[in-house]
């Protein structure tokens, strides 16, 4: 864990401001104090000494690795060839990694891999802006030629160009594989429509395959502020719940067979909603809890979660700065390292397990995330946790059914009705709740945004925090004891 904080924090800050002598001091001050902590928190009483000097030369090697690999990327990035048409208009072909999203005011914005600028060929991740509805029909995987303006990234994340599509693009044809999970999509979005009624069906494709395109405005702005929004995106709990179930077939074909068919359906799983930067974060952070949940050892599961860190800081180091990813991260910690003693101290005091769980898991999640999720929108939902307890029984069907009938959708489409039918009450149900939360009185509050923000939300939360501890610890029976 040490090694992948040190990496984390270190990647970030050459991303945001890439200044040598302030990465190297803070790669060495994260390093000391990270190695150090390590140390001192696995010394057992009475057991053999460790030498701390061994651990912090260790992850100062991680450290000095990260340091040098972020410098050299934000370099490249920096004398990246399409500097030189920042304020022209030139030709580009482009990529899309996920679906285009349309913004208010009818916008489409589109994240995209450059292929090809101005006739040469080139690479780099971009962020598109358009205000045709042409571009708004683009897949995942699928290429496009245009002119554009090309300006410059306005916030530091590896990117290297911002680009202002102007006319009608040129569209090529995607890989088979993006065509297949582009198709699938659509047939599963189609079949919704024809079995639910209108805000069930715009709602459940975004619930099973994170595609909020049909979602109006007013269900995306009772989803934020009952603090739902993280069921209408692909997340962990997504790809455990599916990975979970089909590793039930071990019942009937081994442990070995269930593994590799879980494999394999994670893998299919992450294709068909399209392999974003998001959808992989929460396939290795669904992994990572899955392996918690199946192993009941936390001393597994932190050890994949560093190299999970590591690994995603290695192939993918403008996560470092994605706030998305800090949401992941910190929620899978919680569920490992929280939520299990939480639950525990529950069960003593006579709570059913499965309600113990829930609450735990509900909690600290929710503790672990508010100050991030307070600093970037300006605001703190103070129903979150019960909205979330409300829901949590309705979302493993509403996930288990859905996958299925997106699966049926390709080869046999009637029944893959009858499976989206099944989950309408649970639908019913999830949007019951989002609307009854946000219109409780103060179901959220404004905060202040940025740093401040993040600062007295994580001062609020360490008291709710302390006060649950209280509660689940029995202290207060103690006390009347």
């Amino acid at each position: 864990m040490p090694a992948a904080l040190t990496g984390w924090a270190v990647t970030a800050a050459g991303i945001l401001w890439l200044r040598a002598g302030a990465v190297t001091a803070l790669a060495v001050a994260v390093t000391m104090t990270a190695a150090l902590g390590w140390w001192a928190g696995r010394r057992a009483p009475g057991g053999p000494q460790r030498m701390p000097v061994a651990a912090v030369l260790a992850v100062a090697l991680v450290g000095a690795g990260f340091a040098v690999a972020v410098v050299v990327r934000v370099a490249a990035v920096d004398g990246h060839p399409v500097a030189g048409y920042v304020g022209t208009v030139t030709t580009v072909t482009v990529t899309p990694t996920e679906t285009p999203r349309v913004l208010d005011g009818g916008r489409t914005m589109m994240r995209a891999s450059l292929v090809a600028l101005d006739g040469a060929r080139s690479s780099g991740d971009v962020l598109v802006f358009a205000s045709s509805g042409d571009y708004a029909r683009l897949a995942a995987g699928q290429p496009a030629t245009f002119r554009a303006r090309v300006g410059r990234p306005t916030r530091r994340d590896l990117t290297v160009a911002v680009l202002s599509a102007t006319g009608e693009p040129a569209v090529g044809e995607a890989a088979p594989i993006h065509r297949a999970a582009h198709h699938l999509r659509t047939r599963f979005a189609d079949a919704a429509r024809l079995a639910l009624p209108p805000d069930q069906a715009a709602m459940l494709p975004a619930l099973v395959l994170g595609d909020t395109s049909a979602v109006p405005a007013t269900a995306t702005a009772e989803f934020r502020r009952s603090g739902l929004t993280h069921l209408t995106a692909v997340s962990g709990a997504n790809v455990t719940i599916v990975c979970g179930a089909v590793l039930l077939s071990a019942v009937l074909i081994g442990p070995r067979a269930a593994v590799v068919l879980a494999a394999v359906a994670l893998v299919a799983f992450v294709i068909v909603v399209q392999p974003s930067a998001s959808v992989l974060r929460a396939a290795l952070m669904g992994a990572i809890t899955l392996l918690a949940v199946v192993s009941h050892r936390r001393r597994q599961a932190l050890p994949a979660l560093a190299a999970t860190i590591v690994a995603v800081m290695v192939g993918a180091p403008k996560l470092a700065v994605d706030v998305g990813f800090a949401l992941s991260v910190s929620a899978t910690a919680a569920l490992i390292v929280i939520a299990p003693a939480w639950s525990r101290r529950l069960v003593d005091r006579g709570w059913p397990r499965p309600l113990a769980d829930a609450v735990s898991v509900a909690v600290a999640a929710q503790l672990v995330t508010a100050p991030l999720v307070a600093g970037i929108s300006g605001s703190m939902s103070l129903v979150a946790v019960a909205a979330n307890l409300a829901v949590a029984p309705v979302i493993p069907p509403i996930t288990v059914l859905g996958t299925a009938a997106a699966a049926l959708c390709a080869v046999w489409p009637a029944g893959a009705e009858v499976l989206i039918r099944f989950t309408g009450p649970e639908v019913w149900w999830l949007l019951g709740v989002a609307r009854w939360a946000a219109r409780m009185p103060a179901a959220a509050v404004p905060m202040p945004s940025g740093a401040t923000g993040v600062l007295i939300a994580a001062m609020v939360m360490l008291a709710a925090a302390a006060a649950w501890h209280w509660v689940v610890s029995g202290r207060r029976d103690t006390i009347v004891r």
